[in-house]
């Protein structure tokens, strides 16, 4: 333009070199050839994304050369990433035959594993694959899955819109759930924020392997299957299973994207108001009123003493004294623990929990059965085989169990549903 000239001899012929200079610099350039000149984007970038290597390339020639010419870097963030190499932590190169095509991949297991890989890995150092490791995450995918298959089968007769029971009447085990799966959503939400994609992915997996599977849906299940179709105990679980199954649904889909719409689609037969797609839908809020620390701290102290129970269960299973938990009566000594269980829960509460026909507190055991001391907590337990028979629809053992085969409790359910026994 006029405004240019040479400061030595005042001419003002010049023209624009085309030559490249140093190819970073021209790089370094981008954010102006690019950011400035095109309406839909803005100046400075959100962020910044390459690979370790350019920290003394792109990232520094852009920083130079955005602030000798407007003062300031041309990004809010920087995010560095290391190299993909193979499960010994070698280069991949096709000499020594360690090269994995993601098609390949792709092929094999499906693109949500190539997907998981990804976000499971922690980028800040090199980025290892290889064919255990991807077995690992098939598992890993595995267990999701089957979790996200269990809880829409136990669904299939939910309706949302009609069905769901307040929250001030659901069961204190329901309540729990919820407050532990708000406190999840707030965790993943962080993790995704600040780009730390390995965390949600191991946070939802060992959500879904070790409160739903290990505890909550293993607990539920009788409520499920053995208790009144429509009951306020039955709805009040499969409300929480609701809220649960949507709020992993969507935390997931960014990762497991297709396995996601999967799900999602089966939602959306049980409630069609839902978004036509998962990738439609909001990503879940924490729900504050969900959230109860007292609870937590509470049930905390019931898992505590859970796991000396089922410790107690195992060791009585491999004595040959039961078979499944609910061929078992449990008696706890009162005085050889720290916290007296009567005050967490009641007897029968316990009983559910542990999955057993019957459970006791005790102040002395009375006949000897198979005694067990739990080294890390140091109750005692007495356990035996439970007395009775076996109820054919719930399988607890009782005192006694009425002709057809079934237990009081069963009896009146299959009298309400209008089936004789």
């Amino acid at each position: 333009g006029d405004l240019a000239f040479c400061p030595h001899c005042g001419g003002r012929q010049l023209r624009k070199e085309s030559d490249i200079m140093d190819v970073w610099f021209d790089s370094g350039c981008s954010h102006v050839a690019v950011l400035e000149t095109r309406k839909d984007l803005r100046w400075p970038a959100d962020l910044y994304l390459e690979g370790s290597d350019q920290h003394r390339g792109w990232f520094q020639t852009s920083l130079l050369t955005s602030v000798a010419a407007r003062e300031r870097a041309p990004y809010e963030m920087v995010l560095t990433h290391g190299f993909i190499v193979d499960g010994e932590g070698r280069k991949m190169s096709k000499s020594l035959g360690n090269v994995i095509a993601p098609q390949e991949i792709i092929e094999k297991y499906g693109a949500d594993i190539l997907r998981l890989w990804v976000a499971s890995t922690d980028y800040r150092n090199d980025i290892r694959i290889s064919d255990q490791i991807l077995s690992n995450l098939v598992e890993s995918y595995r267990r999701i899955r089957n979790t996200a298959r269990f809880l829409l089968g136990n669904l299939s007769d939910f309706d949302p819109r009609k069905d769901s029971v307040p929250s001030d009447r659901m069961l204190q085990l329901d309540r729990w759930i919820l407050s532990r799966t708000q406190r999840l959503i707030h965790r993943a939400t962080k993790g995704y924020d600040e780009f730390e994609f390995h965390l949600p992915t191991y946070m939802i997996h060992h959500f879904c392997v070790n409160e739903l599977s290990a505890v909550y849906l293993d607990v539920c299940k009788d409520r499920l299957y053995a208790e009144d179709r429509d009951g306020e105990a039955r709805r009040s679980c499969q409300t929480a299973m609701w809220i649960i199954l949507r709020a992993l649904t969507e935390m997931l889909a960014p990762v497991l994207s297709f396995t996601s719409e999967e799900i999602w689609q089966e939602m959306r037969s049980m409630d069609p108001t839902l978004p036509e797609s998962v990738f439609l839908s909001n990503w879940p809020a924490v729900d504050r009123s969900m959230l109860d620390r007292d609870l937590d701290t509470r049930w905390e102290k019931i898992l505590s003493f859970r796991g000396a129970i089922s410790r107690a269960l195992e060791s009585a299973r491999t004595a040959g004294i039961i078979g499944h938990s609910l061929d078992a009566r449990v008696e706890v000594l009162k005085g050889g623990t720290e916290v007296d269980p009567t005050l967490l829960l009641a007897e029968e509460e316990w009983a559910v929990l542990s999955i057993v026909s019957s459970f006791r507190i005790v102040d002395t055991f009375g006949d000897v059965g198979f005694n067990w001391k739990d080294q890390e907590t140091g109750v005692e337990f007495n356990i035996w085989k439970a007395p009775g028979e076996k109820c054919q629809r719930c399988w607890k053992w009782g005192p006694e169990v009425p002709e057809g085969g079934v237990c009081e409790r069963c009896r009146g359910v299959l009298d309400r549903m209008g089936k004789t026994v």
